[in-house]
């Protein structure tokens, strides 16, 4: 579960993403509105923890921003302003969950179990398959990366659905033949290799970071090394 905590106070910021990441969640911090904003347009995460007074955009501005975004990812916003009223125009403004400063690392843990659980237990809209910064999107067949949207071939996109589907996992080119062609691997062609290179190509050029990684004399990797 990948969570993006905006926080300007780098103690705090620290605080919580050390106490998530001990308890196996993928923690990332931002230290203003604007550049959590940038983040939200190309990675997907499952929750965002949004301070109010942060610089940019405040966290009930950015809280708005995030929910036209997309409305089924959890927004818990903290904030040292704790009174009804305050409380009540931070639901107002999107968030699902208020936590007042300062509070006990376990009461936020708490919150964002049941924010997560909420939240997987609500059907989801969209028939996307997302890995990193890479978006397919299963019903238009297209994929999409940062702004980039990317034409792939039937071949080409079912190609990259496994890849997505495997993502972490070095996969052989017998699997892949047999994935994605439907046949046993002919040792005498190079079909695989070809089509990885063209995909290569097509997600990876003009990208710092490279998804599609060669493990020589085993096959293909998909994902981060």
């Amino acid at each position: 579960m990948k969570i993006l905590i905006v926080e300007d106070e780098p103690k705090v910021a620290s605080f919580i993403k050390e106490g998530l990441e001990a308890n196996s969640f993928d923690a990332e911090i931002v230290y203003d509105g604007l550049s959590a904003e940038k983040l939200a347009q190309h990675i997907k995460y499952n929750l965002y923890i949004v301070d109010i007074m942060i610089p940019g955009i405040n966290g009930l501005d950015l809280c708005k921003r995030l929910k036209n975004l997309d409305s089924d990812i959890p927004v818990l916003i903290l904030s040292a302003l704790g009174t009804t009223d305050d409380k009540i125009t931070g639901f107002d403004a999107g968030a699902n969950d208020y936590l007042i400063k300062p509070f006990e690392f376990r009461e936020l843990l708490c919150r964002v179990k049941v924010l997560m659980k909420q939240t997987n237990n609500t059907p989801t809209k969209s028939n996307n398959l997302t890995a990193y910064d890479l978006e397919l999107d299963m019903d238009k067949k297209v994929a999409r990366r940062g702004n980039l949207s990317i034409d792939l071939t039937a071949k080409e996109f079912l190609l990259l659905e496994y890849f997505i589907r495997n993502s972490g996992r070095v996969l052989s080119r017998n699997d892949i033949a047999e994935k994605v062609w439907d046949i046993s691997f002919d040792f005498g062609t190079n079909v695989v290799d070809v089509y990885v290179n063209f995909l290569r190509k097509k997600i990876d050029k003009g990208f710092d970071k490279k998804l599609i990684h060669t493990k020589v004399g085993f096959g293909y990797l998909f994902g981060e090394l």
